[in-house]
């Protein structure tokens, strides 16, 4: 990530946004699951309600298990940035501290190119991110362990929260161990 920007609500003339950093930041998202998250930016930012964030990514990869490495294509990654909607807003206060948790979703961002069952195989991958945005000092978090009938942890298995759809989920570590943080309030 070579550059984070947040857009104010309601800004007229001019670049709505504004620059929260320029500094290049590298980050394996495979290390961000359960709970464990990474600080992109600590910045005090102007009192008001914040509806969109830009992430600029220069590159990325893929890593599969059997090791091999795949460039990714970044759409729009390093001219205008993967765009993050914040719904509800992000209201920030004067003197008071909000926290905006970017839930990048593995699982639904990384689509196939190829078939794993002929012998061709894997071409490669499209990269199209998932991202929810949440202000995580009004959420909540929810966590846990998934064991089989007979307490045995069950390592990656599936857990999510849905309303209507899937909200959030998250795999189990190997000791069944699961966190899903920035649950919207309400749900």
């Amino acid at each position: 990530i070579t550059k984070v920007e947040i857009r104010r609500v309601g800004e007229g003339e001019g670049y709505p946004f504004l620059v929260l950093s320029e500094e290049a930041i590298e980050m394996n998202l495979l290390e961000l699951r359960n709970g464990l998250m990474a600080k992109l930016v600590e910045i005090e930012v102007p009192a008001g309600d914040y509806d969109l964030v830009r992430l600029y990514v220069d590159q990325a990869s893929l890593k599969v298990k059997d090791g091999e490495t795949y460039d990714m294509k970044v759409p729009s990654g390093a001219e205008t940035g993967i765009k993050v909607f914040v719904s509800p807003f992000l209201q920030v206060e004067g003197g008071l501290t909000t926290e905006l948790l970017l839930d990048f979703n593995l699982e639904k961002s990384f689509v196939l190119k190829g078939n794993l069952h002929k012998p061709a195989g894997i071409q490669g991958f499209n990269f199209k991110p998932v991202i929810r945005a949440v202000n995580i000092s009004t959420s909540g978090r929810l966590e846990g362990r998934v064991t089989d009938t007979a307490f045995v942890d069950l390592a990656n298995a599936s857990v999510w929260i849905e309303q209507d759809s899937v909200v959030a989920s998250a795999f189990t570590d190997s000791l069944g161990y699961y966190a899903i943080i920035g649950i919207p309030s309400g749900l």
